[in-house]
């Protein structure tokens, strides 16, 4: 269906044009319909190439080609049609569509975080093998906040009483927030989003909720799409939907974790499990490759699953967050989790984003590592027996010890791209250096008068 026939049935107004930037930020314009018809036939969808240098603060980095950090030149939007949706919740008929990025002489744009995705499922291809992806994603509910220095609490349900402990899995605690979640669902679905099980999570007023496995550009734009709705939900329901990784100090932290198949590409069959053996002889040379992969590489690649300071608070023993990169059955310490499965469902749970990744960049990094696992034939440890929270922590402690791993790290860099990698450690150091230049309160209450 082309995209004039699929706003006209609709009676769309307006378009919201999407583009993610390196943080997972949504960027963009809003066209009339007829507006965007017009552009996107003519190829005069346009924007600066500049908010791909764009952090977290709102300002630019420093980029290396001087092109594109001073001269800031604009990028073609290709609207990419299997993306449209419709835009819930808006007084004037909107759909969103997700557009992908070009250079004016038609080569894509080498750091767009879709691009950078699809270049590594571009080696995958070469394999004959399609990766399958499936991501849970948690987040925090808390009452309107607008001073920053002051500790986000949770907001009242239903009954008039706001949680002061613990509720995971609570059906109780979830019906708190019945009407919210209801309109979550509501308009995830006018959304066209595939969306599977929400449960109360461990923290006071967090949520999770599955999506269904698929492809992943795809469930990395759903992903997107549903913090958007989520957002704004919450917002119209008086409260506040955050996705930082850590918003609480003594309570769990959000994760997305990242749960991975390789399917034959012909075939369709899951070319992790061998349907001739059980248990752990079940899992195939090429399951074992790719946890080989991810239990070397995944370490250096900490700033794309935890991508911000607030980051790394998350990653602490004893809160269900990874401080290694162990692997085990049903194993919730580790950072790579084998779930319990049939043998055609083998698949392995990275545990190591935090819901405030990209997914796209998250989702490339996992699949990258793995990549390199199979193509050199990386053979794993053995698996952990009992809690990983007694093994050494191997994983970053902080944003500025991740990014110097990272940048060290060339077999991923090839395969993510050079360009992209260059710009997202600028992006990178452009807001650790903003946020060492702050003067906390925990400073101001413990040293104003003391020291």
């Amino acid at each position: 269906m082309s995209f004039s026939n699929w706003i006209k049935e609709r009676g769309i107004g307006e378009i919201e044009c999407l583009i993610p930037d390196l943080n997972g930020v949504l960027r963009g314009k809003v066209f009339p319909a007829q507006k965007f018809l017009q552009s996107e036939r003519d190829g005069s969808l346009r924007i600066p190439s500049s908010i791909y240098l764009l952090t977290v603060t709102g300002e630019y980095a420093d980029e290396a080609d001087e092109a594109m950090s001073t001269q800031d030149p604009d990028v073609v939007l290709r609207p990419d049609i299997d993306t449209i949706c419709v835009a819930p919740g808006y007084k004037t008929p909107t759909a969103f569509v997700f557009a992908d990025t070009y250079h004016t002489s038609g080569e894509p744009y080498d750091i767009a975080p879709r691009y950078v995705l699809r270049r590594v499922l571009k080696l995958y291809e070469e394999m004959g093998v399609r990766p399958v992806v499936a991501p849970e994603l948690e987040f925090y509910l808390t009452q309107v906040n607008t001073d920053p220095d002051l500790p986000l609490m949770p907001p009242a349900g239903r009954s008039g009483r706001s949680e002061t402990s613990p509720q995971p899995y609570g059906l109780e605690a979830i019906t708190e927030y019945e009407d919210l979640i209801e309109t979550i669902y509501e308009h995830a679905e006018l959304a066209s989003l595939h969306l599977d099980t929400m449960i109360h999570e461990s923290g006071t007023a967090q949520l999770e909720i599955n999506f269904n496995h698929g492809d992943p550009v795809h469930v990395s734009d759903q992903v997107l799409v549903f913090k958007r709705i989520v957002r704004q939900v919450a917002l119209k329901h008086g409260v506040y939907a955050t996705f930082m990784a850590k918003p609480h100090e003594n309570q769990p932290g959000s994760a997305m974790h990242l749960h991975v198949s390789l399917v034959d590409a012909k075939k369709g069959n899951n070319l992790f499990g061998s349907q001739s053996a059980m248990g752990a002889e079940a899992n195939t040379e090429m399951f074992r490759n790719f946890v080989g992969g991810l239990q070397k590489y995944l370490g250096a690649c900490t700033p794309l699953f935890a991508p911000n300071v607030n980051s790394f608070r998350r990653m602490r023993p004893d809160f269900s967050a990874p401080i290694n990169l162990q692997w085990g059955y049903d194993n919730r310490s580790c950072g790579l989790r084998v779930p319990i499965s049939q043998t055609e469902n083998r698949r392995i749970e990275n545990r190591l984003p935090g819901a405030d990744a990209n997914p796209y960049l998250a989702i490339a990094a996992v699949l990258a590592c793995g990549y390199i696992g199979i193509r050199d034939k990386v053979a794993p440890a053995e698996m952990v027996q009992g809690s990983a929270y007694k093994w050494a922590r191997t994983l970053p402690r902080t944003l500025s010890e991740g990014l110097d791993r990272f940048q060290k790290c060339q077999p991923v860099i090839e395969l993510l791209g050079d360009h992209f990698c260059t710009a997202f450690q600028m992006i990178k150091a452009h807001e650790l250096s903003n946020f060492e230049g702050v003067i906390s309160s925990w400073e101001r209450d413990h040293l104003l008068l003391k020291v």
